[in-house]
C-alpha cells in the first residue's frame, strides 16, 4: 500500500534511493501493483453485479427462467445441457446448429490483464526506457560471464608457464587436450599425431625437443621459419599444457601412416626423468 500510495500521490522521489536500478525495481512493482489491484476490483465488482442477480428477484410482471446454474457455472460462463434451446441461433448450417454462448468471464478478465500487462510493457521498457530489453540483458550476462571467466583463466592459467608447467596424466585434461588437438592441429599433423605437413609426434624424435616445456615452447611460440604459428593468442596456457601432455601421451602408439622420423631421438630414460621431474 505504501508503493501504490507514494505512486499516486505523484512524488515518489522521497521514497526513491541513490540506485538508480533499485528505483527501477520499486517503480515496477508499485505499478504491477496497481494492475493487480485493478484486476481484483474488476473481479470484485463483476461478483457484486452476479450477487445482485441472483439476490434481487425478478419483477412480478416479467417472468424469467429459472436459473438452475451453480455460482461457478455463473462464473465460468457455463451452461446446463437443458438450456441448450435458449442459446440456439437462427442459423444453421448442414444440419450444425450454434450456440449463441458467451466467452467466459475468467478468459476475458485474462484477455484484458494482458492487453494492461502490455501497456505497461510498453511504457516501462520502450517508452520510459526503465529497464532493460531482452537483447541487452543477454549482452550483459555474456559480458558478465566473460569476465568470469577471463577471471577464471588468470587465476588458473595465469600460474602456467614454460618453467611450471607440468604434465598432466588425468583422463580428463588429456581427453580436453585431445579436442584442442583434433580442433587445431590435424591439418600439419594428422589425427592420430602420425604426420604430414608437420612431424610425426608419435615417434622419439623431436626437432625442438620432446619434453613437456619444450613441447610447451613449441606451441606457444611456434616455430615460424618452418610454418609452425604461435599459439599463444588462440589458446590459453592451460589448454596448452593439456595439449603437450596429450601430445607427449602419443609416444609409442606406432599409428598407421607414419612419417619418417625427423630430428634428434630423445631416450625413454630423458622421457621418464622429465615425467618424473613434473
Amino acid at each position: 500500500m505504501n508503493l501504490l500510495f507514494i505512486l499516486l500521490s505523484g512524488n515518489p522521489s522521497t521514497f526513491w534511493t541513490a540506485d538508480p536500478g533499485q528505483d527501477s525495481v520499486i517503480l515496477m512493482l508499485a505499478i504491477l501493483l496497481l494492475i493487480v489491484m485493478i484486476f481484483i476490483g474488476v473481479v470484485a465488482l463483476y461478483l457484486v453485479v452476479i450477487l445482485r442477480k441472483v439476490v434481487a428477484p425478478a419483477p412480478a410482471s416479467i417472468s424469467k427462467p429459472v436459473d438452475s446454474r451453480s455460482f461457478w457455472q455463473r462464473m465460468a460462463g457455463l451452461h446446463a445441457l437443458n438450456q441448450e434451446k435458449d442459446l440456439m441461433m437462427e442459423h444453421g448450417y448442414d444440419g450444425i446448429q450454434e450456440l449463441d454462448n458467451p466467452t467466459p468471464p475468467w478468459f476475458m478478465g485474462l484477455f484484458y490483464g494482458t492487453i494492461a500487462f502490455g501497456i505497461v510493457y510498453l511504457l516501462l521498457f520502450h517508452v520510459l526506457n526503465v529497464g532493460d530489453l531482452q537483447t541487452a540483458e543477454y549482452t550483459q550476462e555474456v559480458a558478465i560471464a566473460e569476465k568470469q571467466r577471463e577471471m577464471y583463466i588468470q587465476k588458473v592459467a595465469g600460474s602456467i608457464n614454460e618453467n611450471t608447467v607440468a604434465l598432466v596424466k588425468d583422463a580428463k585434461m588429456l581427453e580436453t587436450g585431445k579436442t584442442v588437438f583434433l580442433q587445431n592441429c590435424v591439418a600439419c599433423h594428422g589425427p592420430q599425431g602420425q604426420g604430414g605437413v608437420g612431424p610425426n609426434l608419435t615417434d622419439e624424435f623431436w626437432l625442438h625437443g620432446g619434453s613437456v616445456k619444450a613441447v610447451f615452447h613449441t606451441i606457444t611460440e611456434g616455430v615460424p621459419e618452418k610454418g609452425m604459428m604461435a599459439w599463444k593468442k588462440q589458446l590459453n596456457p592451460l589448454q596448452i599444457q593439456q595439449v603437450a601432455s596429450y601430445i607427449l601421451s602419443l609416444q609409442g602408439s606406432k599409428p598407421d601412416g607414419a612419417k619418417e622420423p625427423q630430428g634428434v631421438r630423445e631416450t625413454a630414460s630423458l622421457s621418464a626423468e622429465e615425467v618424473t621431474k613434473q
